[in-house]
Formats: structure tokens, sequence, C-alpha cells
């Protein structure tokens, strides 16, 4: 099942058919299942249609695309240039934490890359960075929210796993702030042995220390208003979101951005990103029906609780071939497919969910920047045209893949991490 669908997904067939096409082409073929296997799917899909916690994918899409229009991050990391200015790398260093603000923010990770790639690449290649390094800064910080709060990683993936997703978004804001906290040493010190291609920036205008704040603490204040809520236990993650959509056009109104042609624009690109998504979640939902009536979870927890008995070993295994797969297949699909797959085996051995919810997030924040089919790539690429090479995309990235591998081993190796605010 697995290599049929892998082998449809890289000739191109759309995601949302593939697993649900092949749990029809198994059933179908299966003498012990037949197609009648799928009458239970429509109550499966009823359940997921009336999940309330899934309800805070489309709200936090729709706050993260309307900020996108809002200009906010473009006076972001104007002000935050600023505030770096005459420091080696310190442009590179604003826009780490410039995409760091707008994953606490948005939680939208092309709306992050699209942006960066438009505002910063151009101002970081014309202040002499090199271009591998501008690439990959500008790829992987868009891509953090995929690990901070809110995260629609960390909402499906609560959701999957049966776990608070308030409790999610405590859990991983110690491992982003770690993440963070890794490219920002990482382009310290590359900038110090490579001075002439990480220069420090200074043609920017002056701006005032009010004008600065004024830049920054906006998003600030609707990132703790958003975050704030769900950790004081005042609003669940989806009630939180609805607030967050409210705060990002109030912001917008602040700016005087809004305008009918950008709500038009944020409700018809969260119709298609919510849309998308949950006819992957459908289609996830027929294949490991299938799977399991086949019994695929029954195997794969008899090998690792039995055959093998080490938990090491089977949390290991579980990185190793999300990483993989991550390289070939999107999070979306991870995580509905790969991941229920392994609960079983995750309650067998007394593995607790949320810690290895947050190394599955931040393990799949990769797939964004592994190529041949990492998105964040295609987003950088296609956003600066011929500003930048593929081939220095990829190098500008490698170090930072390795940066968040590294992060990983670090959560892996200190569980109190995940646990502090819990």
């Amino acid at each position: 099942m697995f290599v049929v669908a892998l082998v449809l997904l890289l000739t191109g067939v759309p995601v949302s058919f593939v697993f649900g096409g092949v749990a029809l082409l198994v059933a179908f073929f299966s003498p012990e299942l037949g197609l009648e296997i799928f009458n239970v799917l429509p109550f499966r899909i009823y359940g997921i249609m009336s999940n309330t916690t899934l309800m805070a994918v489309p709200l936090f899409i729709a706050m993260g695309l309307i900020m996108e229009k809002s200009q906010m991050a473009e006076r972001l990391l104007i002000s935050m240039s600023a505030l770096f200015r005459g420091v080696r790398g310190g442009l590179a260093i604003s826009v780490v934490l410039v995409g760091a603000i707008l994953a606490a923010s948005t939680g939208i990770v092309s709306a992050s890359v699209v942006m960066m790639s438009v505002i910063a690449l151009p101002l970081m290649v014309k202040a002499g960075y090199d271009k591998s390094l501008a690439s990959g800064t500008v790829a992987a910080s868009g891509t953090l929210g995929q690990i901070i709060p809110p995260s629609i990683i960390l909402i499906i993936l609560g959701d999957v796993m049966n776990v608070s997703v308030g409790d999610l978004f405590m859990g991983a804001v110690l491992p982003g702030l770690v993440l963070v906290g890794l490219y920002i040493t990482y382009i310290l010190i590359y900038a110090y042995f490579k001075p002439n291609k990480a220069p420090a920036f200074k043609s920017l205008t002056p701006m005032s220390f009010s004008e600065i704040i004024g830049a920054i603490l906006p998003p600030m204040l609707l990132m703790i208003a958003v975050l704030g809520s769900i950790f004081a236990g005042i609003a669940s993650p989806t009630e939180s979101a609805a607030f967050g959509v409210v705060g990002a056009l109030i912001l917008s109104a602040f700016n005087r951005t809004i305008s009918i042609e950008m709500l038009r624009y944020g409700a018809v690109e969260t119709l298609k990103l919510t849309a998308m998504i949950f006819m992957i979640l459908i289609g996830a939902t027929a294949f490991s029906l299938v799977f399991n009536e086949l019994g695929g979870s029954d195997l794969i927890l008899d090998f690792f609780s039995h055959d093998i008995a080490d938990v090491w070993i089977f949390i290991i295994a579980a990185m190793l071939t999300i990483f993989i797969l991550g390289f070939f297949i999107d999070f979306i699909e991870i995580s509905f497919i790969v991941v229920p797959i392994l609960l079983p085996v995750m309650h067998a051995f007394g593995i607790d969910p949320i810690w290895f919810a947050v190394l599955i997030a931040m393990n799949l924040q990769a797939s964004f920047l592994t190529p041949p089919f990492g998105l964040a790539l295609f987003f950088v690429k296609g956003s600066a045209k011929n500003l930048v090479t593929t081939k220095e995309i990829y190098k500008g990235i490698v170090p930072f893949i390795l940066l968040q591998l590294f992060a990983l081993a670090i959560v892996i190796a200190f569980p109190d991490l995940v646990f502090a605010f819990l």
C-alpha cells in the first residue's frame, strides 16, 4: 500500500486522491475485505467534520493570510534590521527573528516563506550576503511556523493523537526557541569566519525607537493574546483562533490595508487550503481503515513491542522513517497516515504522547526543507525567480536541516524542555 501510494505521488497524481484511491484498489482486490469495508467510512467522515478541534485549522489559516496582506512583515523586517545595524550577519538574524514572530502570529508556513522571499531575500543579496546563506535563512526562518505555536501541524497532531492542543502548544514553546537560538548562533559563527559573505548592514534609513516599537508591538500583542488565552486556560485553541482572526482584521484596519479585495483573497485562499487538508484527511481515513483491517497496525505493533522490545530503537526508527518520508511526501499525509500507525506502539512502550508529538512536529518541519519536494524550496525559488539558483537554495538549506536534526536530538535527550510549561 505504501509503495503504490508513493509511486502515485511521485508520478504527479493529486495527493487528495492518492490515499483514497489506493485504499479502494487494495480493498477491491482483497477477497477478505471487499468494498463493503467502506460502509463505515461515512461515520468516520462525519466524526471528522464535527470535530471542534479541527475548526481551528481554517481560522488560523485565515488569520495568517490576512496578516500576509497587511504589510506587517515588511515593517517588522525593516524595524528588526534597524535594531541590528552594524552587526555582522545582523540582517540574517533579523530575518530569523521576524520568522519566529510571524510563526507565533500566524503559523502559516507558505505565507511566511513567500513574504520573506519577496521582502528579505533581495535586501540580503543587495547587502552583499552569500546567496546560499540568504536563501537558506529565508527558507528555514519561514518554516518556524511548523513548531512555534500556533502551528497547524500541532493542531492536526493533537487531533490524530487525541491529546490536548493547548498542551502541545505549551510543550512546543521551548523546543521552538531552542531552534531559533541555534539558527542565530550558526549565523553569528558564519559571519565571524566569513565576514564578507554576511556583512554588517548599514544602508537603512535611521528609525526612532518609537517607530521600531510601533512596528514590533502590534504583532507581539496579537501573539501574546492568542497564545496567552490558551496557556491561561481562558480559551480553547479554536476560540483563540477566532480571536486571532478578529485581531488580524483590527491590525489590518490599523495599518489601513483592509479592503474588500483583501477579505476576498483571505476567504478564497482559506477555502482552498482547508479543502485540500480535509480532502487529504478523508483519503487518509480510508487508507487507514483498509490498512488496519488487513492487520498492518498489528504487524507493526508486534514487530516493535515483541520482536525488538526496545523503546529507543522504536523512537529512532520512527524519527528516521518520518524524516526520510519527508523527502517525498507532505507533512499532512505523514500526520494522517504514518502517525496513527505509530500510536499503538507508542502506548505499548508508555511514551508520553505530548513529548512524542513535539518530536514528530520538529521532524516534520524538516520536510519543508528537504529536497526534492521541500515546499519551502519551491516557495523561495518561485518568489525569488532568477535572483537565486536552485543549486544555491539547496546548498544554503543543508546547514539548517542539520541544525533541525540537532535540535531534535536535544529535545530527545532533554524531555524536560517539553514539560517546562506543563
